[in-house]
């Protein structure tokens, strides 16, 4: 999975380079989809997680930082991955993948984009978004601790590093934004 940029430069998505379990061996199992669904739509979710870096890339592109803009689509990118293995296994576990916030679906519970950040501040928008991943590889963390399904939970734990990746280079990109050179932190 990759996006062309305008100009032909190709992003890719920002994840390990190790393969993902294959989802064909997951059958229906109810408590494994209402464990790992919040990661789907939920306020901090897969979703928000995309929609989120996306609205920052167009931030940082239009404050002339394309490097930033390209990491942030790039993480987005996998985080659509995400999105999309999560959705697989949903229905494989028995579960309509529906745009809503919890099981079952109710008119009353549908997604909503109330929790994406909508920062301007580059500072607060990288800041949003490290947290968002922390809060992410959290949570994965404590799914795994309730999964029984041993299939589940492998595909949880190699997207959660993935998240943790995540950490790692917005940590990076912070230090190169905003580090004084003088610190010696470089």
């Amino acid at each position: 999975m990759a996006v062309k940029r305008k100009g032909g430069k190709t992003l890719k998505p920002i994840q390990l380079d190790l393969p993902y379990p294959p989802l064909d061996c997951i059958g229906c199992d109810l408590q494994s989809a209402k464990i790992i669904f919040p990661a789907y739509t939920s306020a901090h979710s897969e979703l928000t997680a995309i929609l989120q870096y996306i609205y920052h890339s167009f931030r940082f592109g239009c404050k002339c930082d394309r490097e930033t803009a390209d990491i942030l689509v790039g993480i987005a990118i996998a985080e659509m991955h995400h999105f999309d293995i999560l959705g697989e296994m949903l229905l494989r576990l028995g579960v309509d993948p529906v745009y809503t916030t919890g099981l079952p679906a109710t008119p009353f519970n549908f997604y909503s984009t109330c929790a994406v950040s909508y920062s301007k501040s580059v500072r607060k928008m990288l800041m949003d978004d490290l947290s968002g991943e922390i809060y992410a590889a959290e949570s994965y963390d404590k799914m795994l601790c309730k999964l029984c399904n041993e299939d589940v939970a492998a595909v949880i734990a190699r997207i959660k590093m993935d998240e943790e990746l995540h950490v790692q280079i917005l940590k990076e990109r912070m230090r190169v934004l905003f580090c004084d050179c003088n610190c010696g932190c470089r």
